[in-house]
């Protein structure tokens, strides 16, 4: 925020304002109001270049007006340290990513005082908005002298000041690029070959010969290129070294922490590139406003909490979906034997998921308080899912926030041919009768499942596992005419939610190298033995995504109504399976009376409703994750529609039932 005036001075009134001998606090005011004139409403560029030539006619044509001016202007510059400005503005003063987080979010809610002898502040306060970038690079280079004989004449004949300046930017950025390439955790994760390499142990020592051959009159020409050529190489050694830890991060997992230093890292080496691009132009002016036009842009991504979060979590959320598409491939099915395995998965999930209802109903019955019975749900959620990973059974709604990555990734490799369309419709068609598939498995069974199961308590108790009143409030939960289309939405969320956390418990995992520390450490090796160890290390490198997923997704629908209602919003869950299983539990009870309820109806007309929410809207997030990590641009998206229209009007039953062994999908088998 800046402290700007609220009237609308003239240039006479702003000249006359001018005081050399002011506090810093008021010539930082005086400049303010000065930028505020000569940027107007902000609209025109022309203006705003307009302005500033009324400014630099008004000096030259009064000698007081100028004298006043130069003055001010060298107080001004005289009480800034301009090289901070140059070699860290736009970069992390700590390198971690939540101190810079805080730091953004401390710029863009608090007020910055113009009283401040830090340069980067007072720049971010004189030059805050993309319009200051585009007037100052429409100045041309005949203004700009003018504007130099104005404020600081003489400074054309020997620009050793400003040389120096940015030498002094140059040495400080060396220095924190060295810094950075030697921190242990990025040094550690570079290939081989850069470390044998050590590109970072000469850069100061090449900046420090080029600040020799600026400098130094004596020394020729050639001298200079050299040194510059040796700075330019080491730069790049620079930043192919640090490029060889993306590598690292590919095969052994991804640290937000590390890829916010290491974008910080390139950052640095770009803006040494620059400052050394200033050095040697031969028109310094205005290379210089070109790279305070360049800093202008840079200031507004440096409060930018969005640009932060984003192109730091980006690689991570790209490792994400690429786990998630290796693990969604193994839910697609492709032919009938696939199809009816899948079915039998499904069906073993909703014979387990019977019994999880049963267990919740009786949850229900203790009437807990709400965040134990919440905690309490989602562990009988949590064992339930996890007993099902265990018998190599699946769950339909788990399967869409997986299977999405893998379809982003096959709309990656989308090219002109109809035969890529087509091989992607073909995918389409895969996916969807796979959910049909699974959804199908898990309520014809959960269904008979969870009602027999009610049936057999009641007959040992000698009462219903709910009375009648119990059922039918069970039903009118259920209801399609209730909120019930929004609470499976809802779930579709949290199953979307749990794919995410099981993507970065992998990610998490692999970087930390759990699996090698328990297949190695001593201490494991000696409790279970070297081979069981062995084991016990691969099969949780296996399974470790699948666990984040179960667990986290059972106490994510146990907890979130728990947590809804503490704010006061009456959300709840609907899961297709839990529900089927919940219809089975109170027709139990109702026995055939059932048939005639009208709630027994609309609960049973909300199934289909509930699986296809539960379903679409946790593909629908996963999918447009997986787009954005992956890249992918705009395709010809009335091909693809085109095609699928064409294979539905075709050949419809694909997308339900597979076809016949070796044959096509498509509509002209």
């Amino acid at each position: 925020m800046s402290a700007r005036p609220s009237r609308s001075p003239t240039l006479a009134a702003l000249l006359a304002g001018v005081d050399p001998k002011a506090p810093v606090a008021e010539r930082h005011l005086q400049l303010l109001a000065l930028l505020d004139w000569i940027r107007g409403d902000g609209r025109s560029v022309e203006g705003a270049t307009g302005r500033l030539a009324l400014l630099v006619e008004a000096a030259e044509r009064s000698p007081q007006v100028a004298t006043r001016l130069r003055d001010w202007w060298a107080a001004l510059v005289g009480g800034l340290d301009i090289t901070t400005l140059l070699a860290d503005f736009g970069f992390a003063q700590r390198t971690s990513m939540g101190s810079e987080l805080t730091e953004r979010l401390r710029y863009k809610l608090l007020p910055i005082s113009p009283d401040t002898l830090d340069a980067s502040e007072l720049f971010m306060l004189a030059l805050p908005g993309e319009f200051d970038a585009r007037w100052l690079a429409a100045l041309d280079e005949a203004l700009l002298a003018r504007l130099r004989e104005v404020i600081a004449p003489g400074a054309g004949e020997g620009a050793s000041a400003w040389q120096r300046a940015l030498l002094d930017a140059m040495t400080y950025c060396a220095g924190q690029i060295l810094s950075t390439g030697f921190a242990p955790e990025l040094r550690l994760r570079m290939s081989e070959a850069a470390r044998e390499a050590q590109p970072f142990h000469a850069l100061i020592r090449d900046v420090e010969s080029l600040r020799v051959e600026v400098l130094h009159p004596l020394r020729t020409e050639n001298r200079r290129e050299e040194a510059v050529q040796r700075l330019r190489e080491r730069l790049e050694a620079c930043r192919a070294a640090a490029s060889t830890v993306y590598a690292h991060f590919e095969d052994n997992g991804i640290s937000v922490g590390l890829v916010f230093r290491l974008r910080q890292l390139r950052e640095r080496i770009l803006r040494e590139r620059e400052l050394l691009e200033c050095l040697l132009s031969p028109r310094p002016a205005a290379s210089a406003v070109r790279l305070l036009a360049r800093l202008v842009t840079v200031g507004r991504e440096r409060r930018s909490v969005r640009a932060l979060i984003a192109s730091s979590s980006s690689l991570l959320a790209a490792k994400v979906a690429e786990r998630s598409a290796e693990t969604g491939e193994h839910y697609i099915t492709r032919t009938g034997s696939e199809y009816l395995a899948m079915v039998r998965k499904a069906a073993g999930g909703g014979a387990v998921m019977a019994f999880t209802t049963l267990v919740k109903l009786g949850l229900y019955a203790l009437a807990l308080p709400v965040f134990w019975g919440g905690f309490l749900a989602g562990l009988n959620y949590a064992a339930s899912f996890v007993l099902i990973q265990f018998l190599h059974f699946t769950v339909a709604t788990k399967q869409p926030a997986m299977t999405a990555p893998a379809m982003a990734a096959k709309l990656g490799d989308l090219d002109d041919r109809q035969e890529s369309v087509e091989a992607f419709v073909d995918k389409v068609t895969h996916l969807v009768r796979s959910q049909v598939a699974a959804v199908l498995g898990n309520v014809l069974l959960v269904f008979p499942g969870a009602l027999a199961l009610a049936l057999g308590l009641a007959a040992l108790k000698g009462e219903p596992v709910l009375d009648r009143a119990e059922a039918l409030q069970v039903l009118d939960s259920l209801s399609l005419l209730g909120p019930s289309l929004l609470f499976a939405a809802f779930t579709g969320v949290l199953l979307f939610a749990s794919s995410i956390f099981a993507g970065w418990l992998e990610n998490w995992f692999v970087l930390r190298r759990l699996d090698s520390a328990l297949q190695y450490h001593p201490r494991f090796t000696r409790l279970l033995g070297p081979e069981r160890a062995a084991r016990w290390a691969q099969s949780l490198r296996e399974n470790v995504s699948g666990f984040g997923a179960n667990v986290s997704l059972g106490f994510m629908l146990g907890l979130a109504p728990a947590f809804a209602g503490f704010f006061g919003l009456a959300l709840e869950v609907r899961h297709v399976t839990l529900s089927a299983g919940q219809m089975g539990a109170a027709a139990a009870t109702l026995g055939s009376q059932a048939l005639h309820e009208s709630a027994f109806w609309w609960a049973a007309a909300m199934i289909p409703f509930n699986g296809a929410l539960n379903v679409l809207v946790s593909f629908y997030l996963a999918f447009r994750l997986a787009l954005r990590a992956h890249n992918v641009g705009r395709v010809d998206r009335e091909r693809i529609y085109r095609a699928l229209r064409a294979r539905m009007r075709g050949a419809p039953l694909s997308f339900f039932l597979p076809r016949r062994e070796g044959s096509k999908d498509g509509p002209d088998e």
